[in-house]
């Protein structure tokens, strides 16, 4: 994985825990909601990737 996609995708894992903690402190289902969507696209992003260089690793 490029350090600069883990780096993307560990950033808007960040963003989204700081939007659902401030759903969670405002009582906004909303937030909350696009905070837990953007945790799992960063993770999405990881798995992505790792995938990626476990094809990589196997080719070389």
């Amino acid at each position: 994985m490029s350090t600069e996609d883990r780096a993307k995708a560990t950033g808007k894992n960040l963003e989204g825990k700081a939007q659902e903690a401030l759903g969670n402190i405002t009582g906004d289902p909303k937030d909350r909601a696009e905070g837990k969507a953007k945790q799992s696209e960063a993770e999405a992003s990881h798995a992505k990737e790792d995938i990626k260089d476990k094809i990589k690793q196997a080719i070389d």
